[in-house]
């Protein structure tokens, strides 16, 4: 690979769909990077930022054409791993959105490819590049295992939402599409293995291909004692009560995070928004009381989404010019998403999966 750290990296952005355009506009105002072309199959209203770079409709030709330091794929998740593959065979370093594939053999054999090409490959887990994320995961390690996760994030979406959301069911289930980022999360958490999954399912939107849902939910078992659960619906016919759950409980406390009310499921801000974190602790006295008030952690000044994908980028940059070690990093994107997929693999047999 050439010394890219003297010069901007060139970047050919796939996919002009909503994480496609904010990962553009990171690109675009980040001094590292240079956009030489966008690339999607049809025509897109861009935001002002974005309308002036040439537009392409041909991955491929496009790719063959530009020549990028940096390929970032925004596509459906069937076309993530033949992408990714093709853009590290063309001496590209590769950002691509999660899942990372579609299966864990495609999952692995992008991996396999970026490490026999010695490119960056970098899985957009804009999770862990939230401090308040980052927060919740030291504070419930510090309390010790084993652990329950409870976790969700249903979206009553309709209109333009319910649109992007149909696209995607086409190809991906929610609890793939969202569930790798909160299963990602407790792998951080617990240093158990996961053993098992167990998964439940409902179609309940008209016009899904055979075997597709808009509502799931899973459970996973770790070899710790730790369990956890993860619940995700996108729909108008989806409640909007008690559709954002972020909670870890031990035997030495919990930690939560905390959402105004008046959010709505549908905003993209808040499918990453924490308000707030309580952490309680558990121990008590002598009678039985708790001995400890909670603490209430402010998240104030938090990052919005768009600030979330400009701090993606900036670690993909930094990944690059750095020459960080991402072997972890590509792990767990594998590993996050077999478990997701052998949730998905339980709601289609109705058998829990062994892993």
């Amino acid at each position: 690979m050439t010394d890219l750290a003297s010069k901007k990296l060139s970047v050919m952005v796939v996919g002009l769909g909503q994480m496609g355009q904010s990962h553009a506009l990171a690109y675009h105002a980040h001094p590292g990077f240079e956009i030489i072309g966008l690339v999607n199959r049809s025509k897109r209203d861009l935001p002002k930022e974005l309308a002036h770079y040439p537009l392409h409709h041909d991955f491929e030709t496009a790719l063959a054409e530009l020549k990028p330091d940096v390929v970032s794929i925004a596509t459906h998740t069937d076309t993530h791993a033949d992408y990714a593959i093709t853009a590290i065979e063309a001496g590209a370093h590769v950002f691509v959105e999660k899942p990372l594939a579609a299966n864990v053999a495609d999952a692995e054999r992008v991996v396999a490819a970026a490490k026999a090409h010695g490119s960056k490959l970098v899985v957009g887990y804009i999770l862990r590049h939230h401090p308040s994320w980052m927060r919740l995961i030291s504070e419930a390690r510090d309390l010790g295992g084993p652990y329950a996760f409870r976790m969700n994030l249903n979206q009553q979406s309709s209109g333009t939402a319910w649109k992007i959301h149909q696209e995607i069911l086409k190809t991906t289930s929610p609890i793939v599409d969202c569930g790798v980022h909160y299963v990602d999360v407790m792998c951080q958490i617990t240093d158990g293995k996961p053993v098992e999954v167990r998964g439940m399912g409902v179609p309940f939107a008209k016009g899904l291909k055979e075997g597709m849902y808009n509502y799931g939910q899973f459970q996973v078992l770790f070899d710790d004692g730790s369990v956890g659960w993860y619940e995700a619906g996108w729909g108008p016919m989806i409640s909007e009560a008690a559709y954002f759950v972020k909670d870890v409980m031990s035997p030495n406390g919990a930690v939560s995070i905390v959402m105004e009310e008046k959010t709505g499921s549908a905003d993209i801000n808040s499918h990453t928004q924490t308000s707030r974190l309580r952490v309680h602790h558990a121990e008590t006295g002598e009678n039985g009381e708790l001995l400890r008030e909670d603490e209430w952690l402010s998240m104030e000044g938090e990052p919005d989404h768009q600030g979330l994908c400009d701090r993606e980028q900036d670690y993909l940059y930094r990944a690059i010019v750095g020459d960080v070690d991402l072997t972890r990093h590509m792990s767990d994107a594998v590993a996050s998403l077999g478990i997701c997929l052998a949730a998905d693999e339980s709601i289609r047999t109705g058998q829990p999966v062994k892993l």
